[in-house]
């Protein structure tokens, strides 16, 4: 992002709080955020869509007669200015709750992270489209039964800054690149998707060999896959399968929504709630963490915590709002507007490769796909069924891809259920990650 610019929005931000003071507003707190992303879709060697966004936004929040009001803006100009500052002043007389964000100094000490990278910056549109075309052709290549559908190529940055007029001056910047492939595999009447992203902040990250190559082998794997007879398996739910559904049910561990009464693990800290296996982790100084920043949208400071440790539920996720109506300290979670949200939240992995846990297993499933995840999942009761694929295991031994299925159970009690976590913790395009696990028993309903 363009150094000028950068100083164009502090310096504007600088001017909303001199004007909010002046207007009798104190304390005032102005964010700004400015979003750059760039992408382009191929198929069959032909640019279907090319993207490019710059979104800016600056908020001023402040006190006003005793209540906290908010406005933001995406002009950054003198009549924006004085419009800012009639929002705030009318948002804050219409407000009734008496439960607010405080604005609040900032805190004595931040940690350091680093997730931005200058390489993705001296990347032109020219490599990107490039690269996107280099894996369409290998897969046009790979395979006669293979049919290309979608690649994408796409960069995205953003720099976050914010300040008060108690002391807080913050900013931080983060970008990333990431690369995604799509197929159709026909072999006979049998037919099979293949899907395979990367992600990382050099394009050695997305090679288009491994974007290709691995898109081909999920589609591939799949053909001829059959049917299971229902019942209850002992399963292993490969990484990226659990990274989805701990993203389904991660509001469970908000402190917001536990306040709300939408978690039923409200007061259940200090409580076994999973496995000794499980350890849930939420980090915002992972480095290269997707998710990472050393500081949340209220200002607070960020910090590694285990919100399960052991199976034990240590802590839930808080803003200073919840951690005010709880009687503890925030957690960092601060995702803005309110909201409580994780930043890289992950289940910290074991020692066992997933050929362990299936040898370990014996018989039972490998599941690799839950789908319907918002009309199958209930994340509040955590109950779920789900479509799903995967692979029958008999001896230790993959032995035919299955699909056609249907996997129920209930997210708390999968938990309690898991019996080993394996060592390939994966982070698939999403700051919410996990390795794969091994679990008691799931409920399967096929023919």
């Amino acid at each position: 992002m363009e150094q000028s610019f950068e100083l164009q929005m502090n310096e504007f931000a600088a001017k909303a709080l001199e004007a909010a003071q002046a207007a009798g507003i104190s304390p005032a707190e102005a964010t700004v955020a400015r979003s750059e992303a760039f992408s382009v879709r191929v198929r069959a060697q032909k640019l279907e869509d090319y993207k490019v966004s710059d979104r800016v936004q600056l908020t001023l929040r402040g006190r006003w007669q005793g209540r906290i009001g908010t406005a933001s803006t995406q002009a950054m100009d003198n009549e924006s200015l004085a419009l800012l500052i009639q929002g705030v002043k009318e948002s804050a007389e219409l407000i009734e709750d008496d439960e607010q964000d405080d604005i609040l100094p900032p805190d004595a000490q931040y940690g350091e992270v680093c997730n931005y990278s200058d390489a993705i910056d001296t990347i032109s549109a020219e490599d990107k489209i490039a690269l996107a075309m280099c894996i369409d052709e290998r897969l046009c290549a790979a395979d006669a039964r293979i049919s290309p559908d979608a690649t994408v190529v796409s960069t995205a940055s953003e720099v976050f800054s914010i300040k008060n007029t108690l002391g807080l001056d913050l900013s931080h910047s983060s970008n990333l690149i990431y690369a995604y492939a799509s197929c159709l595999a026909r072999e006979g009447d049998a037919a099979a998707t293949g899907f395979k992203l990367l992600w990382g902040y050099t394009m050695e990250d997305v090679s288009p060999f491994a974007v290709a190559d691995g898109c081909v082998k999920d589609a591939v794997e799949k053909l001829g896959a059959g049917r299971l007879q229902s019942g209850a398996r002992r399963v292993v739910i490969r990484n990226n399968a659990m990274a989805d559904l701990l993203s389904t049910f991660c509001g469970v561990f908000s402190a917001d929504n536990a306040q709300k009464g939408l978690s039923l693990l409200s007061g259940k800290e200090g409580t076994a709630i999973a496995s000794p296996a499980v350890t849930l982790t939420d980090d915002p100084l992972l480095p290269w963490g997707m998710g990472s920043c050393p500081f949340d949208r209220e200002g607070a400071a960020t910090m590694t915590k285990n919100v399960i440790d052991g199976g034990v539920l240590r802590t839930l996720l808080h803003n200073r709002k919840t951690a005010k109506k709880a009687g503890v300290a925030t957690t960092g979670n601060a995702a803005g507007s309110g909201r409580v949200a994780p930043s890289n939240l992950y289940i910290q992995p074991g020692e066992a490769s997933l050929r362990d846990l299936l040898a370990h297993m014996e018989n039972g499933l490998l599941l690799t796909e839950v789908s319907g995840l918002h009309a199958g999942a209930n994340p509040v009761s955590g109950d779920f069924s789900l479509l799903a694929r995967g692979f029958e295991v008999v001896n230790g031994e993959i032995q035919r891809a299955v699909e056609q299925f249907t996997v129920a159970g209930n997210f708390f009690a999968l938990l309690q259920d898991v019996e080993a976590v394996g060592s390939d913790l994966l982070f698939e395009g999403s700051p919410i990650g996990s390795p794969s696990v091994a679990v008691k028993k799931l409920n399967i309903a096929g023919e």
